[in-house]
């Protein structure tokens, strides 16, 4: 993955989430708001409904400002007579308990004479705090507006108003969560393409510390092979064929690794050019066919493609038929059963590659082309490779635009499709 990408990831993503902690915050606080104002009207009500119990009594009230709320939880009842603490207590409950408010309270009166509030009960809806004996909590604040007047607060208010909230609190839980997971998918890709680059930066490394030694061994193999010493030496001529096949194949498969390291870090340039695909396909089936029959296989090579010329990078296109020639051989059965075809489709020429080999299982058809990966073998290794083949192919087609597809089956065969 690369930087652009992941930036335009964490970008993204950023943006997402902070409108969404924006969102859920505006929700939770408009909540928080309702169910105070609803505590509030509740409040309001009741001892509004208490005041006019009262004034049935004989107690009057005055015209305007009968209640005022003091602070969030403590409200004062304007009375403009002496109150009774016992019917005070009695009138309070059941109209509190007439609007739902099913709060703790505590309530005070006020005493003129003294010029303090005369603390009156704590009264508890616990069930747990019934039989227990709770101490008087601070004295009520005065109010110095009304002369005759009791107040009443709430202590538990705020925490109350919460856990009336569970649904939107548990919602907003479960968005810190998922915050907390993107947070934490970030670090692990981070980490992964720190680890990924290291991989790579060895790879290339390695790769490259290879190339001299190889081209070493090249030289002096060349020059062992036409040492006439060697040359009337069967024995020795055939270690010295030996040691420049070998060192060939290395060679190959460390070309294929730097190609790939290119490719994933996108500063490789394709040279697109003119190509005859068909006469490129009979003189790669020409050297192939040599192979295969020696083999006891045969390769039938079946060009129908009336348009043939494509644009492509001649290097790559080699490397891609070679490479799939190569699986073809490598996965048969029995013998190498090949047909190379070409094609017209939609205006476009379709190559193909089909060997009637082993077969690719269902599970494995997609996995195939990710770099490294080799179909399970159990302890079975007698085809040799890094698993870099497909994953060559299938880079060098995306980078052209071209389509590839696979068919494969089990016992069947296996075919290779590139819509160009």
């Amino acid at each position: 993955m690369s930087d652009a990408i992941i930036r335009r990831v964490i970008i993204l993503g950023a943006i997402a989430i902070l409108g969404i902690l924006a969102v859920q915050t505006y929700w939770v606080l408009r909540a928080y708001n309702l169910k105070e104002t609803e505590f509030h009207e509740k409040a309001q009500i009741a001892l509004v409904s208490v005041a006019r119990d009262l004034e049935k009594l004989g107690s009057p009230l005055p015209p305007q400002n009968l209640v005022s709320q003091i602070s969030s939880n403590y409200y004062a009842v304007n009375i403009n007579d002496v109150i009774d603490a016992n019917l005070l207590e009695y009138y309070l409950t059941k109209e509190l308990e007439l609007v739902g408010l099913d709060e703790d309270y505590e309530y005070g009166i006020y005493d003129c004479s003294s010029n303090k509030m005369v603390y009156g009960n704590y009264i508890s809806y616990d069930e747990k705090e019934e039989d227990v004996e709770l101490e008087q909590r601070d004295d009520l604040p005065t109010y110095d507006e009304y002369l005759y007047y009791f107040g009443v607060r709430f202590p538990n208010r705020n925490t109350e108003i919460i856990n009336s909230m569970s649904l939107p609190i548990f919602f907003s839980a479960i968005l810190l969560l998922t915050v907390a997971f993107f947070i934490y998918t970030l670090y692990i890709i981070l980490r992964q393409k720190r680890l990924s680059e290291m991989q790579k930066d060895f790879i290339n490394n390695m790769t490259h510390e290879f190339k001299t030694p190889i081209s070493t061994i090249k030289i002096s193999a060349n020059t062992f092979k036409n040492h006439p010493t060697v040359k009337d030496d069967e024995r020795l001529l055939q270690y010295a064929n030996i040691i420049s096949q070998q060192n060939e194949r290395l060679n190959s498969q460390v070309e294929k690794v730097l190609n790939l390291a290119r490719i994933e870090r996108e500063n490789f340039e394709l040279k697109k050019e003119p190509i005859q695909l068909n006469e490129l396909l009979e003189n790669i089936a020409a050297s192939t066919r040599l192979k295969v029959e020696k083999l006891g296989g045969t390769l039938d090579v079946k060009l129908s493609a009336k348009k043939p010329i494509i644009k492509a990078d001649k290097l790559h296109l080699t490397n891609i038929v070679h490479n799939l020639l190569d699986n073809a051989i490598k996965y048969c059965q029995k013998v190498p059963e090949i047909t190379l075809s070409t094609s017209n489709e939609d205006g476009r020429v379709l190559f193909s590659v089909k060997d009637k080999g082993l077969g690719i299982p269902k599970e494995d058809q997609q996995k195939v082309f990710e770099k490294f990966y080799r179909v399970p073998t159990g302890n079975v290794h007698n085809v040799k490779g890094f698993g870099l083949g497909l994953f060559y192919i299938k880079s060098i087609c995306r980078s052209h635009g071209w389509r590839l597809d696979l068919e494969s089956e089990i016992g069947k065969g296996t075919e290779m499709k590139i819509l160009m």
